[in-house]
């Protein structure tokens, strides 16, 4: 264990099962990349830090939080990275490992650390989000995050969950299946991680500082990145080897933008989205939302050559957005350095088709073995309208700040965490009062309002344990309609229909897919339409509902639900940790 200042100390606890204590050969895994090369075109094979102890396996990987000077785009700039490294390390365990993260904050900034798409369940201590369900770790203190990961099996992603620090404290996690347990594809010959994001020359929280003093926009990125960069890295290659299948666990990181990603001269068969398994399908182009992951399937041609790896902005909005190219390079054993690279055209920004039939092309696998448990009886029927606002601010550039809101309610981040308040019972933090449809129906995609200012609050919507919720996402065209990628924390969620327009409550629900809807954790809200999913209230806590580009979390498009427990021995959420912060 790293002891010195500025520690990120990851230590992962697995437990692989067994009878009383009889001896088990078990491993547990915590990748961290070669410095240098890790960021290149797609990461090689990774350092390996294994300790077998027995029946339980302990895996410690030191490292640290800290400010590190980084060069992109000809300019050098102090940017908080998990390790020193970004992206930080991979971290990879089993389905239904118990994991301890300790985190030892020496950096400037309060941090959180969000684990996205573990359920967490009854441990909502862990989950991060600042001021949700804990408040941050100041510096030079620490807190550990113990979780285990119950019935999950895929790619998922850890990143800070305050300010803006997740532009760069961010990193994959991959879940293994249980041993003997094998995938329901073919295995493939190697697996690697492409983590998309963004990269701005300026430092990212005085982007958003003079955005919010202002009450405009902020600057959009300079650059999108793969794995770090915003093109390929000379003198690092990660070769694939001809007639091979490779897995791609692909993680949409960036912090506002939808993006594209294709390999030029190579289909793409999906397989998973955010750690859940699909009824396999091809493609040359995923479209992909911040918080969102995605598995494909990528098989090598019997020849050589290298091919362009492409990641591109999708917006169908008359919003401004980085519209730079990422490109890495697939490069095949045997073929020169010097070789040509065969190039690959990106969807236009604006290719809304592209992106719809993609996702209307994705279904639960739905198998004996992974069914899809649709709700189909519902105890809660909502309507969230998601969109933008303007609110008076006497110091602003225009006397106005630009807001969002869900239902008209732009949320204030409380002082203390909402978990504390609700398991503590202490009153004055929050209401429970969050409308469950829109206060004042309108036209939602086809007029626009006189009045766009919203009311505020820290308002929750409350559910009884295992209570089932049909929600309706709603797009507004109050300033613009643009599509927003809505995460809900603590739960996956079946999206039984999707539109364009404003829903129709008889209409639309007699088309809702109840067999095979695709199960998720972050969905997006078409530009204009509407998204309906579905889940089971089983997880008590609460539970932080936001969109995934962080200039609308900022602006307080962002609601929470909080689940009372149960009356079972496990339906009840378990107390705070000692070191809670």
């Amino acid at each position: 264990m790293d002891s010195s200042p500025n520690a990120f100390s990851l230590l992962m606890v697995s437990s692989f099962g067994g009878v009383h204590g009889s001896p088990l050969q078990v491993q547990c895994k915590l990748y961290f990349a070669q410095n240098g090369c890790y960021n290149a075109h797609f990461p090689p094979s990774m350092s390996i830090v294994e300790f077998l102890a027995g029946s339980l396996t302990w895996c410690w990987l030191a490292g640290r939080v800290v400010l590190k000077n980084t060069t992109r785009l000809c300019s050098t700039k102090p940017i908080v990275t998990v390790n020193g490294r970004y992206p930080g390390p991979t971290l990879v365990a089993r389905e239904d490992d118990t994991i301890l993260v300790k985190v030892v904050n020496h950096v400037k900034y309060n941090l959180s650390i969000h684990w996205h798409g573990i359920r967490q369940i009854r441990t909502g201590w862990a989950d991060g989000p600042a001021y949700i369900t804990q408040c941050p770790i100041q510096p030079g203190q620490n807190y550990v995050y113990n979780f285990t990961l119950t019935g999950q099996r895929g790619t998922l992603w850890y990143h800070a969950h305050i300010l803006w620090l997740r532009a760069t404290v961010h990193g994959a996690i991959v879940i293994l299946p249980k041993r003997d347990v094998p995938y329901p594809f073919p295995k493939p010959h190697k697996e690697e991680i492409v983590v998309l994001g963004e990269w701005w020359k300026s430092d990212v929280e005085a982007v958003i500082n003079e955005a919010l003093k202002s009450g405009l926009a902020p600057n959009v990125s300079d650059a999108h990145t793969i794995n770090g960069h915003p093109g390929p890295v000379p003198g690092c290659p990660s070769k694939v080897k001809p007639g091979k299948t490779y897995m791609l666990r692909i993680i949409n990181a960036a912090l506002n933008e939808e993006l594209f990603f294709k390999i030029a001269g190579h289909q793409l068969t999906v397989v998973e989205v955010d750690a859940t398994y699909v009824k396999p399908f091809k493609t040359d182009t995923i479209v992909i939302t911040p918080g969102q992951t995605t598995n494909v399937l990528v098989t090598t041609h019997r020849g050589g050559g290298k091919y362009m790896v492409a990641a591109s902005p999708f917006m169908d909005a008359p919003i401004a957005v980085d519209n730079v190219t990422a490109t890495a390079t697939l490069h095949y054993s045997g073929s020169l350095t010097s070789a040509a690279t065969t190039l690959t055209s990106t969807p236009p920004k604006n290719a809304t088709s592209v992106a719809t039939n993609f996702i209307s092309s994705l279904r639960s696998l739905n198998s004996k073995q992974y069914p899809a448990n649709v709700p189909l009886k519902i105890d809660h029927s909502l309507l969230f309208t998601v969109g933008l606002g303007i609110n008076p601010c006497p110091t602003c550039v225009n006397g106005s700040r630009v807001v969002a809101s869900i239902n008209n309610v732009t949320f204030i981040m409380p002082k203390i965490s909402l978990l504390q308040a609700h398991f503590f019972n202490i009153s004055g933090v929050f209401t429970s009062d969050f409308p469950g449809n829109p206060p004042a129906p309108f036209n939602y995609t086809s007029t626009q309002v006189t009045n766009f200012a919203t009311k505020q609050g820290t308002r929750l919507y409350r559910l009884a344990y295992n209570d089932t919720v049909q929600l309706v996402l709603q797009d507004t065209g109050m300033i613009t309609p643009e599509n927003h990628p809505l995460h809900l924390h603590g739960f996956n969620f079946f999206e039984v229909g999707r539109g364009l327009g404003n829903f129709n409550p008889k209409e639309d629900p007699k088309k809702f897919n109840l067999v095979d809807p695709v199960e998720r954790n972050t969905i997006g809200v078409p530009s204009g339409g509407w998204t309906a999913i579905r889940f089971r209230a089983d997880n008590p806590g609460v539970w932080f509902m936001h969109c995934h580009l962080e200039v609308h979390t900022t602006w307080g498009l962002k609601m929470a639900f909080v689940v009372d427990n149960g009356e079972g021995p496990n339906e009840s959420l378990l107390p705070p940790p000692s070191d809670f912060p």
